[in-house]
Protein backbone atom coordinates (compact mmCIF):
# COMPACT_ATOMS: atom_id res chain seq x y z
CA UNK A 1 0.00 0.00 0.00
CA UNK A 2 1.67 3.31 -1.13
CA UNK A 3 1.02 6.41 1.39
CA UNK A 4 0.73 9.43 0.10
CA UNK A 5 -0.46 13.05 1.60
CA UNK A 6 -3.11 14.62 0.73
CA UNK A 7 -0.96 17.00 -1.33
CA UNK A 8 0.95 14.66 -3.42
CA UNK A 9 -2.27 13.08 -3.62
CA UNK A 10 -3.60 15.95 -5.04
CA UNK A 11 -0.33 16.27 -7.74
CA UNK A 12 -1.10 13.06 -8.67
CA UNK A 13 -4.99 13.26 -9.65
CA UNK A 14 -7.84 11.60 -8.98
CA UNK A 15 -7.26 9.44 -12.52
CA UNK A 16 -3.50 8.29 -11.15
CA UNK A 17 -5.07 7.74 -8.00
CA UNK A 18 -8.22 5.21 -9.64
CA UNK A 19 -5.88 3.76 -11.95
CA UNK A 20 -2.98 2.57 -8.98
CA UNK A 21 -6.26 1.42 -7.00
CA UNK A 22 -7.22 -0.54 -10.46
CA UNK A 23 -3.80 -2.27 -10.54
CA UNK A 24 -4.10 -3.52 -7.11
CA UNK A 25 -2.01 -0.84 -5.47
CA UNK A 26 -4.32 0.25 -2.71
CA UNK A 27 -3.49 4.12 -1.65
CA UNK A 28 -3.20 5.37 1.27
CA UNK A 29 -4.02 8.80 2.19
CA UNK A 30 -2.45 10.98 5.02
CA UNK A 31 -3.34 14.50 6.87
CA UNK A 32 -0.38 15.46 9.30
CA UNK A 33 0.95 11.99 9.66
CA UNK A 34 -2.26 10.07 9.99
CA UNK A 35 -3.85 8.37 7.36
CA UNK A 36 -7.70 9.57 6.83
CA UNK A 37 -8.73 7.93 3.88
CA UNK A 38 -7.94 4.83 1.55
CA UNK A 39 -8.67 4.55 -2.25
CA UNK A 40 -9.16 0.84 -3.09
CA UNK A 41 -11.28 -0.79 -5.86
CA UNK A 42 -14.95 -1.11 -5.95
CA UNK A 43 -14.31 -5.38 -5.64
CA UNK A 44 -12.33 -4.62 -2.16
CA UNK A 45 -15.27 -2.30 -1.16
CA UNK A 46 -18.08 -4.93 -2.05
CA UNK A 47 -15.64 -7.24 -0.10
CA UNK A 48 -15.58 -5.57 2.89
CA UNK A 49 -19.37 -4.94 2.86
CA UNK A 50 -20.28 -8.07 2.60
CA UNK A 51 -17.87 -9.28 5.45
CA UNK A 52 -19.68 -6.50 7.53
CA UNK A 53 -22.68 -7.99 6.93
CA UNK A 54 -21.57 -11.99 7.76
CA UNK A 55 -19.77 -11.06 10.64
CA UNK A 56 -22.97 -9.28 11.59
CA UNK A 57 -25.30 -11.44 11.12
CA UNK A 58 -22.43 -13.92 13.42
CA UNK A 59 -22.38 -11.84 16.40
CA UNK A 60 -26.39 -11.77 16.32
CA UNK A 61 -26.32 -15.87 16.29
CA UNK A 62 -23.07 -15.45 19.41
CA UNK A 63 -25.50 -13.07 21.02
CA UNK A 64 -28.81 -14.95 20.70
CA UNK A 65 -26.68 -18.18 22.06
CA UNK A 66 -25.34 -16.71 25.03
CA UNK A 67 -28.38 -15.09 26.33
CA UNK A 68 -30.81 -17.94 25.20
CA UNK A 69 -32.17 -19.51 28.98
CA UNK A 70 -34.05 -21.65 27.05
CA UNK A 71 -37.38 -21.08 28.49
CA UNK A 72 -40.16 -20.32 25.91
CA UNK A 73 -43.27 -18.78 26.40
CA UNK A 74 -46.88 -19.51 24.17
CA UNK A 75 -48.68 -16.83 23.00
CA UNK A 76 -51.50 -17.11 25.57
CA UNK A 77 -48.53 -16.71 27.94
CA UNK A 78 -47.22 -13.55 26.70
CA UNK A 79 -50.98 -11.96 26.58
CA UNK A 80 -51.35 -13.31 30.86
CA UNK A 81 -48.64 -11.36 31.08
CA UNK A 82 -49.67 -8.30 29.46
CA UNK A 83 -53.43 -8.61 30.70
CA UNK A 84 -54.84 -9.24 27.35
CA UNK A 85 -57.08 -11.79 26.85
CA UNK A 86 -58.31 -13.53 23.31
CA UNK A 87 -61.52 -12.19 23.36
CA UNK A 88 -59.92 -8.69 24.10
CA UNK A 89 -57.72 -9.20 20.72
CA UNK A 90 -60.79 -10.62 18.86
CA UNK A 91 -63.11 -7.72 19.73
CA UNK A 92 -60.82 -5.34 18.51
CA UNK A 93 -60.41 -6.65 15.18
CA UNK A 94 -64.24 -6.61 15.12
CA UNK A 95 -63.91 -3.24 15.09
CA UNK A 96 -61.40 -2.80 13.35
CA UNK A 97 -58.65 -1.78 15.27
CA UNK A 98 -56.35 -4.49 13.88
CA UNK A 99 -55.74 -4.97 9.71
CA UNK A 100 -55.79 -8.90 9.02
Amino acid sequence: MNIMTITEASRTGVSGLVSSAEAGNDVALSRHGHIVAEIVTAEEIAGLRRDRETLRDAALVMIRVATDSGVRTDLDQAMEAFGVTRADLEAEIVEGLHDL
